[in-house]
């Protein structure tokens, strides 16, 4: 945890917000969509060391316990070009300053985590 808060206090506030505008600008050009996406997944790391949080369910069916992390079912490809290209890529962008203003603030952190952890969705549609 320690090392954790000094990475925070010294390096992650201001490397994540240099990560947002290098991965967002990448998103604006379509092409670096791939790498833009990638920088927004690990944003959470890039701040504090954190790696991104990954939903699984757990079901028991006859005294057997099953764990699935499978894939969600998404929204056709076009309807989340459209998505982007219409309204995601602006709220992405205020989404993002939000987010990061309230890792910066520190009290926010949690919720700002929580955030970053959610850009594909808003950005795309991504469902998790």
């Amino acid at each position: 945890m320690l090392v954790r808060a000094v990475w925070f206090i010294f390096i992650g506030w201001w490397l994540s917000g240099l990560a947002i505008l290098v991965a967002y600008l990448a998103c604006v050009t379509v092409i670096g969509l791939p790498i833009g996406f990638a920088i927004f997944n690990r944003l959470p790391a890039i701040i504090t060391l954190r790696s991104r949080t990954r939903e699984t369910s757990v079901e028991v069916k006859d005294g057997v316990t099953y764990i699935s992390g499978g894939k969600v079912p998404q929204l056709s490809l076009l309807a989340r070009a459209l998505w982007f290209v219409l309204v995601g890529w602006w709220l992405g962008g205020v989404y993002l300053g939000v987010a990061w203003f309230l890792c910066v603030s520190i009290i926010g952190l949690p919720i700002g985590l929580l955030m970053f952890n959610r850009t594909g969705a808003v950005m795309t549609l991504l469902k998790y």
